[in-house]
């Protein structure tokens, strides 16, 4: 099941990939006018969904010692990528590997060497795997930044998550892609209001179910991959946001 990423969820990502070390869930709730509540629900749904695989430290190899960081960039046959992209990661040395849609140089290495001696020894084991070397370059600097469109700054003429509920009077507006195994799953919307699953506070203004856009109604049952969307006065209570979570992260 495809994971459908909203304004939330690509706030967060934009932020996690400025600097994920320092990024923590009030600050984003604070932009998006959310609860941090929100902020970490969503950010574990990334997680499960595989949008976010991992986070990794940007080292600069340089400074540690003189070490060198050497790309290179290699042919493999089509079949064997995925198999010799893991063999090369097992090279001591290698810390990154690309697989690029290609005939050839579909393969790009990047290791990290104490000294000209070491490199050429990592070079040797690449080739010793049957990776064809095309080309061999000296990292001299890597610059990263977030993805643009992501940030709350690209376009300057569309409104905010905080501008948009504003309009309501500070209410707070959350989205949610609903998991198999939620609380929620299954019940209907007026079962979900009986049982406090969702607050008095809360209110469900749409749901979204492939194509269609649904009216919530009493006897409407919410289902696994529906993205449902809550409203409330002040805030979606934490007991609500959680009924929206997969069993597995509580």
């Amino acid at each position: 099941m495809s994971y459908r990423v909203d304004e939330i969820d690509k706030r967060i990502l934009y932020h996690l990939a400025d600097d994920a070390r320092n990024t923590t869930a009030p600050t984003i709730a604070e932009e998006v006018d959310v609860t941090p509540a929100t902020i970490r629900h969503r950010i574990r749904q990334l997680e499960e969904a595989g949008i976010i695989e991992g986070y990794h430290a940007d080292i600069d190899y340089e400074r540690t010692d003189g070490r060198i960081v050497n790309q290179f960039t290699c042919t493999v046959p089509v079949g064997e990528r995925r198999r010799l992209a893991q063999a090369a990661l097992g090279v001591s040395g290698v810390v990154n590997v690309r697989k690029l849609m290609a005939g050839r140089e579909n393969l790009v290495v990047t290791a990290v060497g104490t000294d000209t001696d070491d490199i050429s020894r990592i070079t040797r084991e690449l080739s010793d795997l049957g990776l064809e070397l095309e080309r061999e370059d000296i990292v001299q600097d890597e610059l990263f930044h977030p993805y643009h469109p992501f940030s709350p700054d690209d376009d300057p003429g569309r409104r905010s998550l905080a501008d948009v509920q504003s309009l309501t009077g500070g209410a707070e507006v959350i989205e949610f892609t609903v998991p198999d195994d939620a609380e929620i799953t299954g019940l209907t919307l007026e079962a979900a209001n009986e049982s406090g699953i969702i607050s008095d506070e809360s209110l469900v203004v749409s749901i979204e179910r492939g194509d269609a856009v649904l009216t919530p109604k009493g006897d409407t049952v919410v289902e696994a991959g529906d993205v449902v969307t809550l409203f409330a006065p002040e805030s979606v209570s934490d007991e609500t946001v959680a009924a929206f979570e997969a069993e597995s992260a509580e």
